[in-house]
């Protein structure tokens, strides 16, 4: 397992998979470790997946400092990872929460961004965010689901303040696009894999900046994919279309019958969409 130093002292580990040019994966979650994105449905077949386990996750050290874990401050692990990978321009993929990220490291260092991808990603960092409004929208198109009904009921208790475990689990299938065996083995993992502590300082108070984020991004010369799934509420197809709109070199793709997971989803679709950007946009 390799491993690096952040700046602040912090030994950080990241996981490779596959082989060919490298594609920095910044998981979601938010802090989730690396694992759970897998191999993205079989990308690893056409490029070296190198899977960052952000601090305090997986198989990276917790930092002396909590405060961080907030998103901005952990822009200079991104930037550690490519220097230690010894690369001048990086093609960067984020998944959900880890869009922030990677946004704030791509108004930071645009010029070390060669292709930018984003998949079902949260745009906080642009002053793009996800509502309850987006979150029944999106529960509307699942009504003909046999776990709609225990699902939607626990989401309701859920928004009245309930944190039980189970209503939580039960909310579950709403993030897949098929409740199946792999869905529901990959959402078992989450509590395993997660810092909850980390989670809660991740997009605290200072965390973005999003007029000063947008007036870079809105300059950046490198491509940016936005992948979306159809059945997602973050975001909905609709308001990643607007948050593509921020960038003067993006295409948005809607995968069908996806939820958050795409990669689990539609392996060979997602795998043939994310390819065709890289190869075309990596030129």
């Amino acid at each position: 397992m390799p491993t690096f130093t952040a700046p602040d002292g912090t030994e950080l580990a990241y996981h490779v998979r596959g082989a060919g040019e490298p594609l920095l994966c910044v998981p979601g979650g938010p802090m989730r470790a690396s694992a759970y994105l897998g191999d993205l449905g079989g990308l690893a077949a056409h490029r070296r997946l190198v899977l960052l386990d952000l601090r305090g996750t997986g198989d990276s050290e917790v930092p002396a400092d909590p405060a961080t874990y907030r998103c901005d401050r952990q822009v200079a692990d991104v930037e550690a990872l490519r220097d230690h990978l010894g690369l001048d321009r990086v093609d960067l993929l984020a998944h959900s929460a880890g869009g922030d990220l990677a946004l704030l490291y791509a108004a930071r260092h645009p010029r070390r961004v060669r292709t930018l991808t984003l998949i079902t990603a949260r745009a906080r960092a642009l002053g793009v965010d996800f509502t309850e409004e987006h979150r029944r929208e999106a529960a509307a198109l699942r009504t003909a689901e046999p776990w709609f009904g225990a699902a939607y009921a626990a989401y309701e208790r859920i928004r009245a303040g309930s944190d039980a475990d189970a209503d939580w689990d039960a909310v579950s299938p709403f993030f897949y696009g098929r409740w199946d065996t792999a869905a529901r083995a990959h959402a078992a993992a989450d509590v395993e894999q997660s810092n909850a502590e980390a989670a809660e300082v991740y997009a605290s108070s200072g965390a973005f900046s999003p007029a000063a984020a947008r007036a870079v991004v809105e300059t950046l010369d490198a491509p940016v994919l936005l992948l979306a799934g159809e059945l997602d509420s973050g975001p909905l197809p609709r308001v990643a279309a607007d948050i593509a709109g921020l960038f003067p070199k993006a295409r948005l793709t809607v995968q069908p019958g996806s939820g958050h997971f795409p990669w689990l989803d539609d392996p060979r679709g997602f795998t043939r969409t994310v390819t065709a950007f890289l190869e075309v946009g990596a030129v």
